[in-house]
């Protein structure tokens, strides 16, 4: 209330892991810091909820489902920093979003402070509820633009059953991305379908020696939990990646070598940090984390023209990223201290998000827009969508104070 009766912006912040400048923080901004709201208020087995307040790390909400024989299946990057309150702000994803999808589809209710200083609960508790518009989802992805979530209701699921993982190595990155369009297209519905580059195969082997095939092209990491079936299920899935040219197709021989492999996955980012700050003298080099998502149809087009792209401007782009959903990361690597090749950087990102969106995709597949992709949602949405949005926010911040410059520029 004291910040709007005096004009002041406010920039609500979580653990600050995010990836688009989301929670930037503004010329005389009153920052928020939702973490100290850290506790677990309420588990209920019964009925698989449970109530968090915003600055609860995802992992721990993971370890206290798991308590329960539960799951809470949303599993970002940053899952063991990154907090339920960012997760729900710009409606975060992970490596399980091909079976059990982002972070949205598991928030039922929300406490929210409005710009006004007014508290509004919204959403529910039951398994149905169709009262009224649906505010929680308005919420959702917002990234602190139409208010500051104080507290989450969300669902759980019965934690899944024994799991199995596949490698499918492959000669081009091409052949993976054939290989995603024929699972997906065959009903397969793995509980996980990553693909790396090698580009990413190399930083991360130089980054933790993991025994990794650094001459590969690319690689699918392909998971299925589906207990007594999983070996099946994922016989038919190996089936679709031999077809599509793999190279070699290798099973984790247990759960101690498939977690291996999935942590392999989860040094994606900061291997790729460590080959940025090396390739240029005295660390300078920076990443461009691209979030482009297509349809999976669409997927060999996707990474084809990202090498297209990064071969005609002569710039290092890795790609990885959550095939089985269509949902890729190019991430762009550049000299922060090169005008020009941050310039580059740019241009490739650019032209990156335009292939995205020609291709029937969207700009943010779980990174949310922040700063980074305000132009291109404002392209993606059109002038009809534009004014939507500006008028939401006009309705619920008519001041402008709450993480102003974000999602949506200013009319």
């Amino acid at each position: 209330r004291v910040a709007a009766a005096h004009g002041v912006p406010v920039v609500p912040q979580g653990a600050r892991t995010g990836l688009a400048g989301a929670a930037n923080a503004v010329d005389g901004a009153l920052v928020v810091s939702l973490t100290g709201l850290n506790r677990i208020l309420e588990i209920d087995p019964a009925e698989r909820i449970a109530v968090v307040q915003p600055g609860v790390v995802n992992a721990e909400l993971r370890r206290a489902a798991a308590k329960e024989g539960l799951a809470y299946p949303p599993d970002p990057g940053s899952w063991e920093s990154s907090t339920i309150g960012g997760n729900v702000s710009t409606d975060a994803g992970g490596m399980c979003c091909v079976k059990y999808g982002v972070t949205g589809e598991y928030v039922l209710g929300l406490e929210v402070v409005l710009a006004d200083g007014e508290v509004l609960r919204c959403g529910r508790r039951t398994v149905k509820g169709v009262a009224g518009y649906d505010l929680t989802r308005l919420f959702v992805g917002a990234e602190g633009t139409l208010g500051i979530i104080t507290e989450i209701t969300v669902r759980l699921r019965p934690a899944p059953a024994e799991t199995r993982t596949l490698v499918a190595v492959y000669p081009t990155v091409a052949a993976a991305g054939q290989a995603v369009s024929a699972v997906t297209a065959a009903g397969h519905v793995p509980s996980m379908l990553e693909l790396l580059d090698r580009t990413h195969l190399r930083a991360i082997e130089a980054y933790r020696p993991m025994g990794l095939d650094t001459e590969a092209a690319a690689m699918l990491l392909i998971a299925t939990d589906t207990g007594e079936h999983a070996g099946a299920d994922l016989d038919r899935i190996a089936e679709c990646c031999r077809a599509a040219g793999a190279s070699e197709l290798y099973v984790a021989g247990d759960a101690v070598e498939a977690e291996a492999l999935t942590a392999a996955r989860r040094l994606a980012h900061p291997a790729m940090e460590q080959l940025a700050a090396q390739a240029f003298p005295d660390g300078r080099g920076g990443l461009v984390v691209d979030d482009v998502a297509v349809p999976r149809s669409r997927i060999v087009d996707l990474v084809v023209g990202v090498e297209e792209i990064s071969a005609r401007h002569g710039v290092l782009v890795g790609v990885v990223g959550h095939a089985g959903d269509g949902n890729l990361h190019p991430v762009i690597v550049v000299d922060l201290a090169d005008p020009a090749g941050v310039d580059r950087g740019r241009l490739v990102f650019d032209e990156i998000m335009r292939l995205g969106l020609a291709l029937g995709g969207t700009c943010t597949g779980e990174h949310g827009v922040g700063l980074l992709k305000r132009d291109w949602l404002a392209r993606e949405l059109g002038p009809v969508g534009v004014r939507v949005h500006r008028a939401l926010k006009a309705a619920l911040d008519p001041a402008g104070i709450l993480n102003p410059g974000k999602v949506i520029a200013p009319d």
